[in-house]
């Protein structure tokens, strides 16, 4: 089975409108930059999509808020986003947020197959309205649901031509559970390799997960938020 395709609009091209995709990422850090600029190019609306965040206002998932792709949106931070803000008080978008560790653990019970879990976290909050609770000795947990999508974005430093990928650093944070939960990934890499460049001990997502990839083009890699110390007058 090929599964290099030439650009991000091609590994796009079957994506249709109401889709529910997983976006890989943390922050601005690791996000498939690429694909989310092909999905404006190619204009799908209503998009249910799940990420830790939605970007920055003119960059990442930003990008398609701006252009008003965005239906509905499950994650746990709102970011910098001050676009995401107005939409959420004008109620244009459908937004969920969920404590970031019950995210991540939907996503990973998502991919294993595991249907439902229960957590504390939440717990006489508004995060357990609407939900089971139960007692297991003597506490209260709340039953969350795995999460799964249609497609999963990601993005990763190396890949090969079978879909082996290697994270770097932050990078790690989603991306991986998310290429297991989705029907079909897509990755992007900045290093496409041939195979057996890679060590097999080094791999974090084998490609039987992978269902295309692709040479990424251009990486801006914005920091989000830029914080520097003071400088102090030396005597």
């Amino acid at each position: 089975m090929k599964k290099v395709v030439a650009n991000a609009d091609e590994a796009v091209r079957d994506i249709p409108d109401g889709a529910t995709i997983m976006l890989g990422g943390f922050g601005l850090c690791g996000i498939p930059e690429n694909l989310i600029r092909a999905l404006v190019r190619k204009g799908v609306k209503n998009l249910f999509t799940i990420s830790n965040n939605v970007g920055v206002d003119g960059h990442g998932m930003g990008l398609l808020l701006e252009a008003g792709q965005i239906r509905r949106h499950i994650g746990s931070y709102v970011g910098e986003n001050k676009l995401l803000e107005r939409m959420l008080l004008e109620k244009t978008i459908d937004l969920t947020l969920v404590p970031q560790g019950t995210f991540s653990e939907r996503i990973r019970a998502g991919g294993a197959g595991i249907t439902a879990f229960f957590t504390p976290a939440g717990v006489g909050t508004v995060v357990a309205e609407g939900k089971e609770v139960r007692e297991f000795d003597g506490r209260a947990y709340v039953m969350e649901r795995g999460l799964t999508a249609d497609f999963a974005l990601i993005k990763a430093w190396k890949g090969d031509s079978v879909g082996n990928l290697v994270y770097r650093k932050t990078a790690r944070n989603f991306n991986p559970m998310m290429a297991t939960a989705a029907k079909i990934t897509i990755a992007e890499v900045e290093h496409l390799v041939p195979v057996g460049e890679i060590e097999p001990d080094a791999v974090h997502t084998p490609g039987v997960y992978v269902k295309r990839i692709f040479q990424g083009e251009v990486y801006e890699k914005l920091i989000e938020r830029r914080t520097v110390r003071k400088t102090v007058a030396s005597d």
